[in-house]
Order: C-alpha cells, then structure tokens, then sequence
C-alpha cells in the first residue's frame, strides 16, 4: 500500500471525504493542502529528501484568491510533476466529467487516474488507489469511455489558441497582432478569418459565439 500521500484539495469537506478514504486504507502517512504550488513545492522537497510522496490526489481547479499562483490548476500541477518524470502516482478527483476534459488530463497531463466526485466518489476512490497501486490506470465509470472517444478532428494547439483569444473577446484583427507579436504562425489577418471558418464549420456553429460555447462544452478551452 502506499506509505505516504499528499492531498491537494481546497474544499475542508472534500479533503476530510478524501482522508476518510486513506484512513480506511490504513494510510496513516498524508499532508493535505489547499494550493498547488504548495503541493508541487512538497513533492519536489520530499524528493530531493529522499523522502518521495508515493501518491497525490489532486482536484482540477481551484477558486482564485490574492495570492498569485505558478500552477493554478491541478491539471498544469500534475502535468508538470509528470514532465519532470518524478516517481509519484497521481490521481485526478473533480466533478469536471467532460470527455475532452478527461482526455487531457489523462492522455496530455498523464494522471494515473481520473476520478469523477459525487455520490459514488469516495468508492470509486478506493478503487482508483487500488488500480494505480498495482500499475493500473482507473477512470470512474461515469466517463470510462472517454478515452475510446475519438478527440475533435484537426483541431491542434493554433486552433485551440484561436478560440481562447476569442473567448477573451479579442477581435480577428487582434488576434492577428496578438500572433505576430508572439511569433505564432500563420498572422496574417485572412488567415485568421479562415481557421475561424474552418472551425465554425467544423462545430457546425452559428458564429464565433456559438463555436466558444461548443469549445468550452468540450473542454477544449
């Protein structure tokens, strides 16, 4: 069993739901926290101590406060953990259950697991730390098919900025100059207007509204 977990979790209900659950597992060894930069400063520390946390539950997201934060999300904490190839497993706890979602984390940030919260949280919870325990990946039931989904055809990390930039409100001429003041290519103004095309045609979306709308119900921004 694992022998000492780190909990990032900014909810007091979910965390104690959580430690119930390592509890039950006879896990007496865990440190909770509510941010991610303390979580990645504690597994890094622990690491270089040749003291390593052998498992992190993580939720995704995270309410803002005053204090400015590197990693505001559990998926960019865990991404980088995984990134810098540290020994750790980790597992995703949220209530986020969108396919493109679950794909990221699972395929792009590469958790071990994906935890959906809700009634059967906390089981499936269990189960999760007994499938990564023993090299397995775990996805809760309730979005177990999202990786046998196929992703949004052609859409790659230009059309994905495209939409966030959209979603910010800037305007196809500003997001042209946005592009060439960040060496990002094609900038061009025409260009512009046909990625937009081409993904409202993709989304079979209305307009640029409409197409923001599907991005963020897919979880693609």
């Amino acid at each position: 069993m694992f022998k000492k977990v780190l909990v990032s979790e900014d909810l007091g209900s979910i965390s104690n739901g959580i430690i119930s659950v390592l509890e039950a597992l006879h896990i007496d060894n865990f440190i909770q926290v509510q941010y991610c930069d303390d979580a990645y400063l504690k597994i890094k520390k622990a690491s270089q101590d040749k003291r390593p946390f052998d498992l992190l539950i993580t939720d995704l997201s995270f309410k803002t406060d005053h204090r400015e934060q590197k990693y505001a999300s559990g998926e960019k904490l865990i991404k980088a953990l995984k990134e810098e190839h540290l020994n750790i497993k980790i597992i995703a706890y949220s209530v986020e259950d969108r396919p493109q979602k679950v794909r990221n984390v699972m395929i792009d940030s590469k958790a071990d697991a994906y935890v959906c919260k809700g009634r059967n949280g906390l089981k499936e919870l269990d189960e999760a730390i007994a499938a990564v325990l023993n090299g397995h990946t775990y996805l809760s039931p309730k979005v177990g098919n999202a990786l046998r989904e196929t992703a949004p055809a052609e859409i790659d990390d230009y059309d994905v900025e495209v939409m966030k930039l959209l979603a910010n409100g800037l305007s196809q001429d500003q997001i042209s100059v946005n592009f060439q003041g960040h060496n990002i290519h094609p900038s061009s103004l025409s260009a512009i207007e046909k990625r937009i095309l081409k993904l409202r045609n993709h989304f079979n979306a209305n307009n640029s509204v409409h197409l923001i709308s599907i991005a963020k119900d897919l979880g693609l921004i």
